[in-house]
């Protein structure tokens, strides 16, 4: 298998509290890698650090043989690593279309001055655009909705609409925070229906979810966290009998956000 992620000693901390401690972990090229762990195990801060949001304390990340900046989330995304968010970050304000058409704008080559003079090559940048924005919004199942106010969508379709927003920045991983969150039980079985169509198409996905049928379900391999500490990874089927897992999940120990 090809190694497309490698997290190596990944460490974080908020004053005192170690809120990721020596992490690694290696994501292949065209699986679906779930990460999960209580509430407050620290996943979601792993992302943040992943994707720039966070500067690591200690470690490194490796994508594509290449290391990845720190702290810099336009360079992630511009490597090739997109996100969605546990809470959803939209431009409520902008259709849906708009919105995918926002998170296209990276891949665009139309300077300051193109822009102002509309020139033809900037109008042709533009036109395609649109027209990718359009087919990811059909991707998703939400075309539709395409002249509509991000905000006056449902709360299923804006999670669409955020992984419309992620693949349209042509991502090699795409990382997902929880995006069956708030979900019913139809929208998850056709969230899962997109992911694994997602990952026959060629992008690797790392998954966040709390729904952990979703997760044994969906993923090729899971790795599991606890109190910052990576305590399992391997196959779902695996995974599901370790007994630090259980132990993690029936514990009640308490967990810092």
């Amino acid at each position: 298998m090809i190694t497309l992620l490698e997290a190596r000693n990944i460490g974080k901390r908020f004053g005192g509290l170690h809120a990721l401690t020596e992490v690694s972990l290696t994501i292949h090229k065209g699986e679906v890698y779930g990460l999960i762990g209580p509430n407050g195990a620290g996943k979601t801060t792993f992302f943040n650090v992943l994707t720039g949001s966070y500067t690591p304390d200690g470690g490194e990340f490796v994508f594509n043989g290449s290391e990845l900046p720190s702290g810099k989330p336009h360079k992630i995304v511009g490597r090739g690593i997109a996100r969605t968010f546990q809470n959803i970050r939209l431009f409520r304000d902008l259709t849906a279309l708009e919105n995918v058409m926002a998170g296209h704008h990276i891949r665009t080559k139309a300077g300051v001055w193109g822009v102002l003079t509309q020139n033809r090559f900037t109008r042709e940048e533009e036109r395609l655009t649109t027209q990718r924005a359009n087919e990811l919004l059909d991707y998703v199942g939400i075309g539709h909705f395409a002249e509509v106010v991000s905000k006056n969508l449902s709360y299923g379709d804006q999670r669409r609409l955020e992984i419309a927003r992620a693949l349209a920045t042509e991502p090699q991983l795409l990382a997902l925070d929880e995006p069956a969150a708030g979900m019913n039980a139809t929208e998850t079985g056709q969230l899962k229906l997109l992911i694994e169509q997602i990952r026959r198409d060629g992008i690797t996905v790392m998954l966040i979810e709390h729904d952990v049928k979703l997760v044994m379900g969906l993923c090729d391999r899971v790795a599991v966290l606890d109190f910052g500490k990576k305590i399992a990874e391997d196959i779902p089927t695996v995974v599901q009998k370790d007994e630090a897992v259980i132990a993690a999940y029936l514990g009640g120990g308490k967990h810092a956000d």
